[in-house]
């Protein structure tokens, strides 16, 4: 359990990282959601129920559905619905989710992830000659678009855990889209920097003026087409979507493209189906912290750092006055890079691929990940092997799928002791750069990959009709494996970056004792099984030196986290909720 002398804290760990950053365009090309600022923060504190997500308008409409009595779930749904709305290069109706649910008893995990089309094969993202398309050609256009998959998956937790009116979860987004919000820099930042939404005609007649230049930060926006969507959804329920002339909408749109034409019907979305999976939990130290599994990797990667780094014991090496050391940045990122390896080789779509041997359960094995620890020695491993996990009798290719960055995260906590931890996206910023009904349509295919077979064998994550692309989205929650209660709820965008982004936050309030603002704060760093990456200007020179010296390769680069978090701490003998948002973004908390 954390104490609430850890809250005292925050303010003086938050100044060290009070340095404004502008764009980094060297990175761009890599970081489709890009860098607007880094603006310190100390966290925030409830004692009946809190929601936490990237967006203060997202937070407000979130609150007022727990104002009014809602769960946790509800008030989820109406944070979904804004963001839609005030942030749309990241998540909304046209894309998917993850979700982990806890009802006050056990823990849930909700699977609204994007399915490939009926049409397509593993050859979608290749030439006619078999060789994989150049990034952008895959991104942009109709070809990169799943069936969405969020509002079919909130409408089933409703079911189970709502407790007010599923159309009185609409309210709020329906009268922002109608009465206007005020753009802010982060999305005029991206309106200003991306080349192509402003191609789509509908996108760019909503996001630009008659001149061509995005709606400057404070104007007024007005999204009337989201509106009478909503108005549908909420009166219709998530068959609005998925089989009236919204998604018929959606597929014409797909298939007309100019130049990048996709495969998605209206019979597609139709069938959609979101589904209950099994979460993947394990105990670490004094925790049992629970994960998403496939097609997430993220809830089995999570677990593998944590496994391995459980043998190779980080706590000693905590920050000094917020500055990591150069041990504990090689331990976390050869734990990555081991974790990184067997997931681009076997994490996919279960439901097409087994995982190998005895499935989550190998993979998560302590003796497994005990002989994986044994790896890591004082010098770096640069690439990592893939294991053999318990039971192992398949091979299979190594991936090669274009994950970008551009995701969304909430968590809610609500008074009635249910909490969930929500990842939402459309892929890349912007998603497909088309737009229908007033949002953004995903390109979420682009996370399977665009290799089908290697010499070693098929690809994992290789298309597939109907088939779910690998992601890292790692929707988290943890809980005291003495009291059972919850004790911290945590998430974040970030790509592939996902896993090594919530793994910083596990290590650094499980074992050093921060408290989650401060956590989300501390630089991002890791490994996914290639370079060193470090946060850029945030690691001293003196760090780096010494990282080279045990021989990695270390690149400083943007890593724009999106980090929201809330964390059980006791004051004077009572629980309370204490919030946490990433600095790189514009996210707050809120409760009472």
């Amino acid at each position: 359990m954390f104490t609430f002398k850890q809250i005292a804290l925050a303010a003086a760990c938050a100044s060290v990282f009070a340095t404004q950053f502008t764009h980094a365009q060297q990175v761009a090309d890599r970081a489709p959601e890009i860098s607007t600022g880094y603006q310190a923060k100390s966290g925030w504190t409830a004692k009946k129920f809190m929601v936490a997500a990237a967006n203060p308008l997202a937070v407000e409409a979130g609150y007022e559905i727990l104002k009014k009595g809602g769960s946790a779930l509800d008030a989820a749904i109406a944070t979904q619905l804004v963001l839609t709305l005030v942030e749309p290069q990241s998540s909304g109706i046209g894309g998917g989710a993850f979700m982990l649910y806890y009802d006050g008893s056990k823990t849930q995990a909700y699977d609204g992830r994007e399915t490939a089309p009926m049409a397509a094969d593993e050859h979608l993202f290749q030439d006619k000659a078999g060789k994989p398309l150049a990034r952008i050609e895959g991104i942009v256009g109709g070809r990169s678009t799943g069936a969405p998959g969020v509002l079919r998956m909130l409408e089933m937790a409703h079911k189970e855990h709502g407790k007010l009116p599923w159309k009185a979860l609409f309210e709020p987004a329906i009268r922002l889209s109608e009465n206007g919000f005020k753009v802010s820099p982060r999305l005029n930042g991206l309106l200003t920097w991306d080349r192509y939404i402003r191609k789509d005609k509908e996108a760019a007649a909503y996001f630009y003026d008659k001149d061509g230049q995005p709606w400057p930060v404070g104007h007024l926006l007005k999204n009337p087409a989201l509106a009478a969507t909503l108005k549908e959804i909420a009166s219709g329920g998530a068959d609005a979507f998925y089989k009236g002339h919204i998604a018929k909408d959606i597929a014409a749109k797909v298939q007309s493209h100019p130049t990048n034409p996709g495969l998605l019907t209206a019979k597609d979305i139709e069938t959609y189906q979101a589904k209950h999976r099994d979460p993947v939990c394990s105990d670490y130290k004094a925790y049992t912290i629970c994960g998403m599994p496939p097609p997430s990797s993220g809830g089995i990667a999570v677990a593998q750092m944590l496994g391995i780094l459980e043998n190779r014991d980080i706590k000693p090496y905590a920050p000094v006055n917020g500055q990591l050391t150069a041990q504990a940045i090689h331990l976390f990122s050869e734990a990555g890079r081991l974790a990184y390896a067997d997931r681009n080789r076997y994490a996919a779509d279960t439901d097409f691929v087994p995982l190998p041997g005895r499935g989550v359960a190998g993979l998560i094995d302590k003796d497994y990940l005990k002989q994986r620890a044994q790896l890591i020695t004082d010098k770096s491993m640069g690439v990592a092997p893939a294991g053999r996990p318990p039971g192992m009798d398949v091979a299979w290719g190594t991936d090669n799928a274009i994950e970008t960055p551009s995701t969304s995260h909430l968590v809610v906590v609500d008074g009635n002791g249910q909490g969930l931890s929500m990842t939402t996206t459309v892929e890349d910023a912007f998603g497909s750069r088309q737009m229908v009904d007033g949002f953004i349509l995903n390109n979420q295919l682009t996370d399977f990959s665009f290799d089908s077979v290697d010499k070693d064998g098929p690809v994992a994550n290789r298309v597939q009709a109907g088939k779910r692309p690998r992601s890292a989205m790692s929707p988290t929650i943890v809980f005291d494996r003495a009291t059972k209660k919850l004790v911290l709820a945590v998430g974040s965008p970030g790509g592939p970056a996902i896993i090594n982004y919530v793994a910083k936050v596990l290590v650094g309030t499980l074992d050093w004792g921060l408290n989650v603002q401060q956590a989300i704060s501390l630089p991002n760093i890791g490994s996914m099984n290639g370079p060193t990456v470090l946060e850029d200007r945030r690691v001293p020179q003196s760090v780096v030196d010494q990282l080279v010296a045990k021989g990695h390769t270390v690149r400083q680069v943007e890593l724009n986290s999106g980090l929201h978090g809330v964390q059980r701490m006791t004051v004077n003998g009572q629980d309370v909720w204490f919030g946490g948002a990433d600095p790189r973004r514009e996210g707050v908390a809120h409760g009472d």
